[in-house]
């Protein structure tokens, strides 16, 4: 358990201090500018789009965005037969906050609308000092714009470390559980859980995951990622 308590205390100061404030109006570009860079895994059938928002562990912080988790979970999907298209719309340093302001924004570029988004968010709130309250209620503008739009979510959770006190821990690791719930949303309650006792899953900062973390997180969660897309209808 020591293990555990040092990497994600350490995690949630690297994803603030990593890439300093969010730009709230960058443009996210389109999956296809990515991709051009791996080569495509040919799959029938619609295309599912999916949103992938967060800071800079969607951002491939390290490592490019090539090979960032968005990346290797739509090759994984496609590896399933499933002919998923991920728009990549992580920004390293991103809060709540910031999250909640670029939204809209982020999804009125989206053509067409995602069949998905994943949201993982909260770790550089807790560096800042917001309180679980303050990141709950970003969520809930988040959420209930995505609600709005009809678009399903899949929240990627994360864990407070010990030393901010077990009432902020206990506050902040059940807020996602929390949020899924009331807001219907599909839950990886910690998504890290599969490498975080592995220090050599991580880069020399260890904290942001290296290409074989981020390999490992894909096979853990892409069955849950595809449980999420709604029915083809």
């Amino acid at each position: 358990m020591r293990l555990y308590h040092l990497s994600i205390a350490t995690l949630v100061f690297a994803l603030a201090s990593c890439g300093g404030e969010a730009d709230e109006t960058a443009t996210v570009e389109r999956p296809s500018a990515e991709a051009s860079a791996r080569p495509d895994i040919a799959v029938e059938g619609p295309e599912r789009h999916i949103l992938a928002f967060g800071d800079s562990l969607f951002a491939g912080y390290g490592i490019g965005r090539e090979s960032s988790y968005p990346a290797l979970l739509e090759d994984a999907l496609r590896a399933k037969g499933i002919n998923a298209r991920i728009t990549n719309a992580g920004i390293s340093g991103e809060t709540s906050g910031a999250g909640a302001q670029r939204l809209a924004y982020t999804l009125d570029a989206q053509d067409p609308a995602p069949d998905l988004v994943i949201l993982e968010l909260g770790g550089n709130d807790m560096l800042r000092g917001l309180s679980p309250a303050e990141t709950r209620t970003h969520f809930e503008t988040m959420l209930t714009e995505l609600k709005r739009r009809d678009i399903p979510v899949l929240l990627m959770g994360m864990r407070a470390p010990p030393n901010y006190g077990p009432e902020y821990q206990a506050e902040f690791d059940a807020l996602y559980g929390a949020l899924a719930k009331e807001y219907g949303t599909g839950l990886i309650p910690f998504w890290l859980e599969a490498i975080y006792q592995d220090t050599s899953k991580f880069q020399a900062d260890r904290i942001h995951p290296t290409v074989d973390g981020i390999e490992i997180l894909v096979n853990d969660t892409v069955d849950e990622v595809a449980a999420a897309l709604p029915a083809e209808g």
